[in-house]
């Protein structure tokens, strides 16, 4: 059975309350797949009633994760809602010596705008984009008025069903989230937000409370911490973009993670990861919700989040209230200059 719906404003476009974001099989930042298991990864997804799929033209070479959507859902395409993104010059060389996951340099044109638009319709194999992002936008596209120009045009044509910025890469990027919720006619905004890393997500929220702007969340577990499966010894392969996180991260986040326990303690059967996916989805501005997922194990589990008990307004209430204190956690002495790197 798909699971619930929710809608980009009135563009006609609707997301699954649980999405699946195609990075963690297609980037190179969660270990190494093949193409075989990522395929057979997002065509369970789909089984198992997830109709929202997030891609991207930067993932891996020649739009790797556009095609892996493609083949992967070729036969069920008027059944689901495909996401990818815009903005980075693909013919750019990465800086030297910099690894696979630099970022390559933005091109904002109307002519590297629309070699992207013709590249992701063919990798996709479709007529249409539903959702396209902007790909971590700095404050000069959120100022290009002739890129925002061009892209209701194509909105209008139909081409492009709806448009947003997908903020990031690390939590952060608040000027240009804000300026682009408050002067631009977005249908959407994709950013980061969990229970541990609310900044600048509140900010966001609160600035798009008053619009229809469908808010897209990604990295609802902070990166696997509210998932509840890490130990104090845990480290990641040089292959995982978590090796990159600083050693406070791990140990702070711990630390918060027994201050939200309770969420579980009365929901027979709930795991601390559904949880996390029910906090994000008890704001209905918050359209959709992708957990990073990266084996059949989570995949189940988090599709199944939505038929756990919702949060009431006292918990709701209570994760609040911990997030404005900090969670009562003391800053380490060593903020962690460390990495955890196996």
């Amino acid at each position: 059975m798909p699971i619930n719906e929710r809608p980009i404003r009135d563009t006609g476009v609707s997301v699954s309350e649980i999405g699946f974001g195609v990075w963690t099989v297609a980037a190179g930042w969660w270990g190494a797949y093949t193409r075989e298991e990522a395929s057979a990864l997002i065509r369970e997804a789909y089984d198992l009633g997830i109709t929202f799929f997030n891609t991207s033209n930067a993932y891996g070479e020649d739009g790797y994760g556009e095609t892996l959507v493609r083949d992967a859902l070729a036969d069920v395409r008027e059944h689901v809602t495909v996401a990818t993104t815009f903005g980075y010059d693909l013919d750019a060389e990465r800086a030297p010596g910099s690894s696979g996951q630099a970022e390559r340099p933005h091109d904002w044109s109307k002519e590297n705008v629309m070699r992207s638009l013709e590249r992701s319709l063919s990798n996709l194999g479709t007529d249409r984009i539903d959702l396209w992002q902007l790909h971590n936008p700095r404050m000069d596209a959120m100022h290009d008025d002739a890129l925002w120009e061009l892209l209701g045009d194509l909105r209008s044509q139909g081409v492009v069903r709806s448009f947003g910025p997908s903020i990031g890469p690390a939590i952060g990027w608040k000027d240009e989230g804000l300026y682009a919720i408050e002067h631009r006619d977005i249908d959407f905004f994709h950013h980061i937000y969990n229970m541990l890393e609310q900044a600048p997500g509140r900010a966001f929220l609160e600035a798009a409370a008053d619009t229809d702007v469908a808010m897209l969340v990604r990295v609802p577990h902070s990166s696997g911490l509210l998932e509840d499966q890490f130990t104090p010894d845990t480290r990641f392969d040089a292959t995982d973009h978590r090796s990159h996180r600083r050693e406070a991260w791990l140990v702070e986040g711990l630390q918060k993670l027994d201050s939200l326990r309770f969420l579980v303690e009365d929901r027979e059967g709930a795991t601390l990861g559904q949880v996390a996916l029910k906090w994000v989805l008890a704001d209905p501005q918050n359209a959709t919700v992708q957990p990073n997922i990266n084996t059949r194990a989570q995949l189940r589990e988090f599709a199944a989040a939505p038929d756990v008990e919702d949060l009431d307004a006292d918990e709701l209430g209570e994760i609040d209230t911990l997030f404005d204190l900090d969670f009562g956690v003391e800053p380490s002495a060593d903020r962690g200059e460390r990495l955890i790197r196996a």
